[in-house]
């Protein structure tokens, strides 16, 4: 686990996931997708998320993202004990300490990017004019200050992405979620949003959890956390843990070539 940098953040882990599983009911029927992951989160890390189809990354995302709960075990996000909050309490958490970026970007079509950047302040009850302005601010931070007044059409794809993480932003929450950041994105775009994200970490400490099924993309990370079958299978640093993904599809090539 990589928490070369918790002697110089912020005191306590940022996330603590303990012995957390996940069941789904249906008709009485239970189907199990995670079965006891432990995860610790230092602030300022930059963690990966693999894992193939139904290794239970997307479940372990939406718990991460206090949009679901688990069936049993602990998480704890910045102190708080997830399962202990009310949903008002769960929303305002979420609101203050997550910043999400997904795969589809998910801006207003009929709001300017600046009122878009601006939805997580207004929502936590800041006035317009202050969550205007502090929009405009994490524009600027993001290279789109003099786009302010376009809507989401009248930008790339690139684009639309780098205002979605200036809204990630807004509130300054200590974690972002990135699920698939990049995946309607082409590769130099993709290169582009990645150095953002990296600056970001390295420069400023902003933790980062990132969903991905791209090494190369997994690559910027720090530390890699690979899923399969609702079990961690690697939790380490991702250059490693990348080698031995690759060491993996060598021998599994090879396999499926023999029979």
């Amino acid at each position: 686990m990589n928490v070369s940098i918790a002697s110089s953040r912020a005191e306590g882990a940022l996330v603590e996931i303990t012995d957390v599983r996940k069941s789904y009911f249906s008709n009485r029927v239970e189907t199990p997708v995670l079965h006891g992951i432990n995860l610790h989160m230092q602030r300022g890390d930059f963690m990966a998320v693999m894992g193939q189809s139904g290794s239970g990354k997307s479940t372990l995302m939406n718990i991460l993202g206090c949009l679901d709960t688990p069936t049993s075990g602990t998480y704890r996000l910045a102190g708080v004990d997830v399962e202990k909050q009310s949903r008002a309490e769960l929303a305002t958490l979420r609101n203050r300490t997550i910043g999400f970026v997904f795969q589809s970007f998910n801006l207003l079509k009929r709001m300017t990017i600046l009122d878009n950047v601006a939805l997580p302040l207004i929502y936590a009850g800041v006035s317009r004019k202050a969550s205007r302005d502090r929009a405009q601010t994490q524009l600027d931070k993001v290279g789109l200050g003099e786009l302010a007044n376009r809507q989401p059409n009248q930008l790339s794809g690139g684009q639309q992405q780098r205002v979605a993480i200036a809204r990630a932003l807004v509130a300054d929450p200590p974690l972002i979620l990135a699920d698939e950041p990049t995946g309607n994105l082409d590769t130099r775009t993709s290169n582009d949003i990645m150095a953002l994200l990296n600056e970001l970490n390295r420069e400023r400490g902003q933790s980062i959890i990132l969903v991905t099924h791209e090494p190369d993309i997994a690559a910027h990370a720090k530390r890699l956390v690979r899923l399969k079958d609702g079990l961690v299978l690697y939790d380490g640093p991702a250059t490693e843990g990348l080698r031995q993904l690759k060491t993996d599809d060598s021998i599994a090539t090879i396999a499926e070539a023999a029979l």
